[in-house]
């Protein structure tokens, strides 16, 4: 994944959680982020298979998550798991704030 420098990252965080009273309302605003700037749908490989991620999705205690699918199957991956493909979709720097954000950077 590009490499973003902290200070950009923690700008982001910075611009995602304002207004932000906790934890789970910092992890919305960057929910808010990714889905309102990550280019959909975009294809990768998760595990040696094409899948396409079609929209991303907040799960409680499992954090964001892409909704890939393949053929009829869908499946949740992890947004801090998801390889993400070359080059990288518009709006991604969003994922790699929230990377930042989780461990333990911005805000």
């Amino acid at each position: 994944m590009k490499q973003f420098s902290q200070a950009k990252l923690d700008a982001m965080v910075e611009e995602a959680t304002v207004d932000c009273y906790n934890e789970d309302e910092e992890a919305t605003g960057l929910f808010t982020m990714i889905d309102e700037h990550l280019a959909l749908p975009f294809e990768t490989t998760v595990l040696g298979v094409s899948v396409i991620v079609k929209k991303v999705a907040q799960r409680g205690r499992a954090g964001i998550v892409a909704i890939c699918t393949r053929d009829a199957i869908q499946q949740p991956i992890s947004i801090l798991d998801l390889p993400l493909p070359t080059p990288l979709p518009a709006g991604s720097e969003w994922i790699a704030a929230y990377r930042h954000w989780v461990r333990g950077g911005g805000g």
